[in-house]
């Protein structure tokens, strides 16, 4: 019989076959997903998505810095304003509030190129983001991808959207450095959060797309300008969507940048972290590392507007002769201390001029020779944290402030802190309070004072009254003391103090050692004279400080 009659005679049979054939594979591959995804267990985030750095502000809420390895602090979806939710939705996720948690078109792209060996392609949901960034490892193959799809499915039927947005808002990376939105929001904004205009939103939401690339935006007119393209294309996506409103279309203006990368403060106020990071870490009971990651915000003391200014000082008089040089290979080095009296908070805090090269702070641990500048204690009966100061040789510059903070107090020694309060996901955890103590009494203030304005032991700089800086009863007092005379000078002091505030400005110098990494006490150079350079220092700071 010849093979097309009996392929004629069979044909409905064959294709019978092929359709259970067929069923049975469908039946058999709907099975399989079933099981696979009942057998699925959403996993817990990977340590290194969870884990927050804590971060620094200074007295007013400025951004001082963090420590951690990762710069992401977590918040919560009610704190991240409904627009920029909206715009992170148009730009990486339209359908998000109502689909599955996976795009099946996505996922057939994404599984064609990995078996055609094409590059590999994006178009993931937010869902499936979150699970790929948080859940998941980065390897690419069909298995991770088919396991993040029953992942994503799994966890959309079983968590709220605001929930999944939520993780991957915290998670998700913005580029310069920034884990989630509030970092980004401070990096690239200087604000928090809740801060962030419908512009700002738009803007972070369009980085996503390529972090690493936009990070530069602001500082590289190319990438600007591509990132304005995207900007624009989100926002008239939230306006087709109704999520803004014409007007607020018309009104929106790109928005400017944080310059990128950071400037040369930052190393600087590294010593006023470290100091900070081991107070609070103290005050909370834990480490210094258990405290970087857990995601605190410690309000410090500072003032960074007069810090950032005392370190500008220090550095325009230290070119050429200050902190940086001296002949014979000499350094001087300058540290500066300012205290509120009673109180104990330090306002001001200069420990060096680059921690990079000298993570040692001066103004903290550094023993300068105090020569003359204790002789106005000299006979006064000293109590508590101040008994022995007088054979003190060589106090830190801190402990010297105090002391004359003290008498500032009237004779009431407040304990020098940095750290105001910590907050962890906005509870406060701990509030610092003063911890004060008399050890002077009246006339031991009055004898201080009253030699530390006649020069007792050194010399006296000019009086200050009410004019820079000086409370209205004009009693602020200056002294410039130290330790040498003439071309020996070893250390140079300059105190400065009334009902406000306390200042010491303290000047020495060392010298390479005959021992390798090695140091010993020097002369200071006599040209510029110390002594007008700490005095000089001493009465802009001061000055500052009254309008700070």
């Amino acid at each position: 019989m010849p093979f097309r009659t009996r392929l004629r005679r069979n044909r409905g049979r064959l294709l019978r076959r092929l359709l259970v054939t067929c069923l049975v594979l469908v039946v058999l591959v709907c099975g399989g997903v079933v099981v696979a995804y009942k057998l699925t267990v959403i996993p817990e985030p990977h340590p290194e998505t969870v884990v927050q750095s804590t971060v620094f502000v200074d007295a007013g809420g400025s951004y001082l810095g963090r420590r951690g390895p990762v710069d992401r602090q977590e918040v919560p979806l009610s704190q991240v304003p409904r627009h920029v939710q909206d715009a992170v939705i148009a730009a990486e996720n339209r359908s998000f509030r109502t689909d599955t948690g996976v795009s099946p078109r996505a996922v057939a792209r994404a599984v064609w190129a990995t078996v055609s060996g094409g590059a590999p392609q994006g178009g993931s949901t937010i869902t499936q983001q979150y699970v790929k960034n948080a859940l998941l490892t980065p390897e690419r193959s069909l298995t991770r991808k088919a396991r993040e799809a029953l992942i994503a499915v799994k966890l959309d039927r079983t968590r709220d959207k605001d929930e999944i947005l939520e993780g991957y808002l915290n998670t998700v990376y913005f580029g310069r450095g920034a884990a989630g939105v509030r970092a980004a929001a401070r990096n690239y904004f200087d604000v928090a959060p809740e801060g962030l205009t419908v512009s700002q939103g738009a803007a972070l939401a369009s980085i996503v797309n390529i972090p690493s690339y936009y990070e530069k935006a602001g500082s590289d007119p190319k990438v600007t300008e591509r990132l304005r393209d995207r900007w624009e294309w989100v926002l008239d996506a939230m306006e087709a969507a109704g999520d803004i409103t014409g007007a607020q279309r018309a009104a929106a203006r790109f928005p400017a940048f944080r310059f990128y990368p950071p400037g040369g403060t930052e190393g600087q106020r590294q010593y006023l972290i470290d100091v900070a990071a081991r107070e609070a870490a103290d005050r909370l009971g834990i480490t210094v590392d258990q405290l970087a990651r857990g995601g605190y915000t410690v309000h410090t003391t500072f003032d960074l507007a007069l810090q950032d200014a005392t370190a500008e000082s220090v550095k325009e008089r230290a070119e050429g002769s200050g902190d940086g040089g001296g002949g014979g290979g000499v350094r001087v080095h300058t540290a500066v201390v300012g205290i509120e009296p009673g109180d104990g908070a330090v306002r001001v805090l200069y420990g060096g001029a680059d921690y990079a090269r000298q993570p040692f702070n001066d103004a903290v641990s550094g023993a300068v020779e105090a020569g003359s500048v204790l002789d106005p204690f000299g006979g006064v009966r000293l109590g508590g944290p101040l008994r022995g100061l007088h054979r003190s040789t060589a106090p830190t510059p801190l402990r010297l402030a105090s002391a004359y903070a003290a008498v500032a107090a009237d004779g009431v020694y407040a304990k020098p802190r940095t750290v105001a309060r910590i907050t962890r996901g906005g509870k406060t955890v701990h509030t610092a309070r003063p911890e004060t103590r008399r050890v002077l009494d009246g006339k031991g203030v009055f004898a201080v004072t009253d030699r530390a304005r006649q020069g007792f032991g050194g010399q006296a700089a000019p009086v200050l009254s009410a004019g820079p800086g000086g409370g209205e009863d004009g009693d602020g007092t200056f002294l410039t003391a130290g330790a040498g005379g003439g071309i020996t000078r070893r250390t140079v002091w300059s105190v400065g103090y009334d009902s406000r505030l306390t200042l010491a400005v303290a000047l020495f110098a060392d010298r390479p050692g005959a021992k390798k990494n090695t140091t010993v006490p020097a002369q200071l150079p006599s040209d510029p004279s110390p002594t007008g350079y700490a005095e000089e220092l001493a009465g802009e700071i001061w000055g500052l400080s009254g309008s700070s």
